[in-house]
């Protein structure tokens, strides 16, 4: 038996935000002093490091929920199959539901109910759950998907990524610049075809690094220690990517007993171009050799960084022809990777 992905949905907010657009923004130091550079100087310095000038907003009225729902819509039906088909439904986000304008998190019920209900999905065996695994809990959830049906708990398994992360991010903060929204969804079914998941790594390194993204204040003191924002060590985060993640791509890669020749995409978790670009090549470089051209599509450029929904959402542009020149055929090798808060990381090797 094989397991692979059947059907792909994706949802891109269509609220294009500039790094123009944050010109007028009061940017402060981790210590509340009025940032040292212009806005102009920070937009550049972020661009040449980052790679991004464009991100996605959610409209006001919608919510993480409402993007998952409509992801997942779109991967039913991509997949032909009814909702009422399904075994399971694993929503991987972080901060829940967060109404514009508002600093509470929302997770009651669980955003995956929430989008069962929107389904309208009868059948009381479809089992809803959440996973908090950081940014790489869409290809976690596409892990325990598998695992479920290995174990012959079900047979199709639908596994979203959604996040809508301009609702928790301080604008005072230039690491705000980074973040966005988006949600991908895929169904994960056995089948007698050939290909499909291969193999998997993951890893948690938390004794040390369990704090390198948190919710801290404002960087803008006057608001208070009440209101609560991602952040992060961006430093100490490269240097954590840079140093582990190669090694898991590898370790899960070697389990297929395939040569590294045969990989044709890796998809990465659009974090930051820099960052991304640096973990291929050490990749490569455990092989002892350098990475091929245009094995690595990106579209952090334009889609800015929406946590766990960069790996799907990459994934079902690639399948639909908008990030050309990069196509995938069936038969083509695929190592889907991600790292995030925790810290964790993990890898999936497949065959489409």
């Amino acid at each position: 038996m094989h397991y692979k992905i059947i059907g792909n949905g994706c949802y891109i907010p269509p609220q294009k935000i500039s790094n123009q657009d944050f010109s007028q923004h009061e940017f402060y130091t981790e210590d509340g002093e009025v940032f040292p550079h212009s806005n102009e100087v920070i937009a550049q310095k972020f661009l040449e490091i980052t790679g991004i000038y464009e991100r996605r907003y959610l409209p006001d009225e919608m919510q993480t929920s409402d993007i998952a729902y409509l992801a997942a819509k779109e991967a039913i039906e991509n997949a032909r199959i009814s909702g009422e088909e399904l075994d399971y439904i694993i929503v991987a986000h972080n901060f829940g539901d967060v109404k514009k304008d508002t600093i509470q998190s929302d997770i009651l019920p669980g955003l995956a109910c929430r989008v069962k209900q929107k389904l309208g999905i009868q059948n009381p065996n479809c089992v809803a759950y959440d996973i908090l695994f950081g940014c790489p809990g869409w290809v976690e959830g596409l892990i325990q998907a598998k695992a479920f049906i290995q174990a012959g708990m079900a047979k199709k398994c639908l596994v979203i990524g959604a996040e809508a992360l301009s609702r928790v991010v301080d604008m005072h903060d230039r690491d705000s610049m980074i973040f966005s929204d988006g949600a991908g969804a895929t169904v994960l079914a056995v089948t007698e075809e050939e290909g499909g998941f291969l193999a998997h790594q993951t890893a948690t390194y938390a004794v040390e690094e369990a704090g390198y993204l948190f919710f801290g204040p404002s960087n803008k003191k006057e608001k208070g220690e009440k209101e609560r924002y991602i952040k992060m060590h961006g430093r100490k985060i490269y240097e954590f990517a840079l140093s582990k993640v190669p090694a898991a791509m590898k370790a899960c890669w070697d389990k297929t007993g395939l040569p590294v020749e045969k990989i044709s995409k890796i998809l990465i978790h659009q974090a930051n171009e820099k960052m991304d670009e640096a973990i291929v090549q050490r990749f490569y470089k455990l092989y002892q050799q350098k990475a091929p051209e245009n094995i690595m599509p990106m579209n952090i450029q334009t889609l800015g960084n929406s946590s766990v929904a960069t790996v799907p959402t990459l994934f079902y542009m690639i399948l639909n022809g908008h990030l050309p020149p990069h196509e995938l055929h069936p038969g083509d090798y695929v190592l889907f990777a991600s790292v995030g808060a925790g810290m964790h990381i993990n890898a999936v090797a497949y065959q489409l």
